[in-house]
Formats: structure tokens, sequence, C-alpha cells
């Protein structure tokens, strides 16, 4: 028999947008301010947290790479144990919920567990930080298609990606900065041309933010040679040529290359 959700309290499932806090919705910024408590990811940037109001408990749940200072499941036990108090409860995740947030996960914990839970979604990484950099993901001349995908998956070169980058189409990598060499290797062994477009760009939306462009062949040495930072997302495409960024020469004949794309566009 399906469990009734619980009266004492509801979740929230809130997504903080790519980091800049202007870009965070309404809806939002309204459920910090009545909140109980707020779980947030460390990638929810120091603007964001500063609407939330004094009063409201906050607990973090930053994870990095390989070291997680709570794992999901305990999240999960958390989120719901808080809401069954009676709290009002909003998780707060970087970007959307339910892209490479594992916003899925939490929401289906809420569910087993029979509480009210609600998903207020965020303006994702890619379409954020692309449209602060000027890049279309999708271009009338350049892409018909964009796909989403995470660069520190297990077993990389396991991964299936074919067709996911090349003629007419936008690939956008979260994550990928430690596997950004095997990333230009794998795509390159699929047949991607080693002189397609990418951009990489370095705290997307914020004061700080970066945003370089250079080809797929030099992509790993460019991670390397200019010191980018996470959070990062890449774009690999023929639309990364028209992004409002650094040229690093890196590889011989970047600057000419991408010039040549440009002009074919």
């Amino acid at each position: 028999m399906e469990k009734q959700p619980s009266l004492a309290g509801k979740l929230w499932l809130v997504g903080a947008g790519p980091g800049d806090p202007d870009l965070l919705t309404l809806r939002a910024a309204r459920l910090l301010a009545s909140a109980d408590l707020v779980v947030h990811d460390g990638l929810v940037g120091a603007g964001v947290l500063a609407l939330i109001p004094p009063h409201v408990e906050r607990i973090s749940v930053a994870k990095q790479r390989s070291r997680h200072t709570m794992k999901q499941e305990l999240i999960n036990a958390l989120i719901v144990r808080e809401t069954l108090a009676g709290k009002q409860v909003v998780r707060l995740k970087g970007g959307d919920p339910f892209i490479f947030g594992r916003g899925g996960e939490e929401l289906d914990a809420a569910r087993a567990a029979g509480i009210a839970v609600e998903v207020v979604p965020g303006i994702t990484a890619a379409a954020g930080c692309a449209a602060q950099a000027g890049v279309p993901l999708t271009h009338r001349e350049d892409a018909s298609a964009v796909s989403f995908v995470a660069g520190q998956c297990k077993d990389l070169t396991d991964q299936d990606w074919s067709g996911l980058a090349g003629h007419g189409r936008t690939l956008v990598i979260y994550m990928g900065l430690a596997t950004a060499h095997a990333i230009a290797d794998k795509l390159i062994a699929d047949g991607v041309s080693p002189g397609l477009p990418v951009a990489v760009i370095e705290r997307g939306t914020t004061a700080e933010a970066r945003v370089l462009r250079t080809l797929l062949a030099d992509l790993g040495d460019l991670v390397a040679r200019e010191a980018v930072q996470s959070p990062a997302l890449i774009i690999v495409g023929k639309v990364a040529a028209r992004a409002d960024a650094l040229d690093c020469l890196g590889a011989p004949g970047v600057a000419n290359a991408l010039k040549d794309i440009a002009c074919e566009s």
C-alpha cells in the first residue's frame, strides 16, 4: 500500500542556478527566506547563501572529487528525518536538481518515506555559463542537437559517447577537468576532428569567470597550462568558436583554425 505524505513538514529540492545569485528563481529565493533548514551543496555560491536569513539553520554537505563529507545515502536520510520532524526543508543544489545533481535519488527517498516533496528547477550550468560566454548551444548554422555528459565517470573509456560530438552537434561536459586529456583522446579516437573548437568556462556567471578557447587536440594541455579550477564546463562543437573567450595558443595554428571555422559559419 502506498504511503501517504506526512503532514508534519515538507521538502523542496531547489536549484540554485549556475553561481550568480541574480539568476536564482523568485520561487527559490522565497523558499530560502521561509525555510526552517537549508541543506546545501558546496557548489552553491556565497552570494546565494547570503540570501538565507540568519535564523535559518544551515547544513553543508559539500562534496569534492573522491572525497565526500557525507555519503549520498546519509544525505537522503538527513533530509527525510528533518522533514518528518516537522521542518520546512530546502535541499539547495547547484544548477538544476535533476542535471547531475542526484536530485532524482533524493526525490525517490522522499517518496519512499511518504513525505511531501516539491522540485523547484534552476538554471543548469550548461545553459547559464554558455549564455554568459556568448555560446549558443544550438545554432541554425552550427548545431541542431546538444548533449550533456559527466566527465568524471569511472571507466571513462567504456562510456558510449558515439554520435554526441561532431558535425551539427554540441557536447557539454560537466566535471571533466581531471579527465580532460582522456576526454580529448576518447573523442578523437571515436572519429571527432582534433580541430573541432572547444571552450572551457571556469566559474561561469560569477565575477571570477574565465572563458578559454582552443581546439580539441589541445584540450588537456590547455587545462593544465592555464591551471583551470573547478567548477568548470567544457563545450565541444562548432558553436564554441563563437565564444567571447581568450584564444589559447598552446597548439600550433589554433588562432588561424578558429578563424577559418568562424568564416565557414
